[in-house]
């Protein structure tokens, strides 16, 4: 028997940075998503592979194992842990699980990576315990670019796990994606959060539950409301593919706030009204083509202003730039999404675009080097699938 679970990337349509300071934003999912496949041993496999845990990073052409009994002897303790109650890696379990990583010998050009590792055996050993397996991880999102890639594994990684424990029922026989019911995506996003912790160290929570729920949610000084869009937006992401340092932009515009309060306090009162009035649009029904149009119109000119404010703040870059000038030749609407200084752009394309502007954009914006990927904008959030031994 195996389990496929996909989890959505995400976006900050609006708000990224003022959100710091007490403004409202809102994060939506997208469809480009992280697989993560776990496939259990047949009684009648292999000594070899019925007594190891694999982890297979497709896309890197990684792969990691352990023997069962080196995983029991590093992290007996753990086995007591109850799956259906989410606990923090902490203290010992944490060197425990760190020397097990370091013991792959880990390329040090992808020592990124170990963090995720760490976070992979954690999300296994509390929620299957000690049982040799193999879980494949295969992605659409490119990493570190700012669309949730690292919440996204571990969403797919809770979720894989989850669907073949006693915590969650769920029909095995069905042919296609299964959803979860509320609760088990409460518990689900609670264990996904646990490993974003061992990732990030202090994750905000909303990247693991945009992508747990699906669709959209408005944030405000740690408080997460999930909307629902009645607008089936459509974006172009370009990934600058330039890397940037999150803290050192977030210091950035706090050191600004101090040498400005006033006309800072101005920019994200209006960021403020920007997402909240964004999310009223998104939110509203439209029977109608000429509604869509309406509507895409009033998103393509609150994305326009957030540019202009995220420019005040000091976060964009020139290979941002060099985005809103190629897309704005073509009559887009494009703003950065995230942390800035490099990562990703967004481009809205109206439904009504001709799709002969889309192929001319995209060939234009790689020339420059850059990466483009299009996607819906708030769809269904994690998934599962199963499937018969092979």
């Amino acid at each position: 028997m195996e389990v496929t679970a996909r989890a959505p990337g995400k976006i900050i349509l609006s708000g990224e940075h003022a959100v710091v300071h007490g403004s409202v934003a809102v994060a939506a999912s997208i469809n480009l998503y992280t697989y993560v496949t776990l496939r259990v041993p047949s009684p009648s496999s292999s000594a070899e592979t019925s007594d190891t845990l694999t982890l297979h990073l497709k896309d890197m052409g990684l792969e990691f194992s352990w023997p069962i009994g080196r995983i029991k002897e590093a992290l007996s303790e753990s086995n007591d842990l109850d799956c259906s109650s989410p606990k923090t890696c902490s203290g010992k379990f944490a060197e425990s699980i760190s020397a097990l990583v370091e013991e792959q010998n880990i390329p040090e050009e992808k020592i990124a990576l170990a963090s995720g590792v760490s976070a992979f055996l954690w999300l296994y050993t509390c929620i299957q315990g000690f049982k040799p397996a193999t879980v494949t991880v295969t992605s659409e999102l490119p990493l570190g670019s700012g669309l949730g890639s690292s919440a996204a594994i571990c969403v797919a990684l809770s979720a894989a796990f989850l669907a073949f424990s006693k915590s969650v029922s769920l029909d095995k026989g069905h042919k296609g994606w299964l959803d979860f019911g509320d609760n088990e995506l409460e518990l689900l996003n609670k264990w996904a959060f646990e490993g974003e912790k061992i990732i990030h160290g202090k994750p905000s929570g909303i990247d693991n539950t945009v992508s747990t729920y699906g669709n959209m949610i408005k944030f405000k000084s740690g408080s997460l409301t999930r909307i629902k869009s009645a607008v089936p937006l459509r974006m172009l992401i370009t990934n600058t593919k330039v890397g940037r340092n999150t803290k050192a932009l977030v210091a950035g515009v706090s050191e600004r706030t101090l040498r400005h309060p006033d006309a800072m306090t101005s920019v994200f009162n209006a960021v403020d009204s920007i997402s909240k009035e964004l999310s009223t649009i998104i939110q509203a029904p439209a029977p109608d083509d000429i509604s869509v149009t309406e509507k895409e119109e009033k998103i393509r000119e609150l994305m326009e202003m957030n540019q202009g404010l995220l420019q005040c703040m000091g976060v964009s870059h020139a290979s941002i730039e060099t985005v809103l000038r190629t897309t704005l030749k073509f009559k887009l609407t494009s703003k950065l999404t995230g942390a800035g200084g490099g990562g990703c752009v967004l481009t809205l394309l109206p439904t009504l675009l001709s799709g002969t502007v889309v192929d001319k954009v995209i060939p234009e914006l790689e020339t420059c080097g850059f990466q483009c990927l299009i996607a819906g904008i708030g769809g269904k959030g994690v998934q599962v699938s199963f499937s018969g031994s092979s």
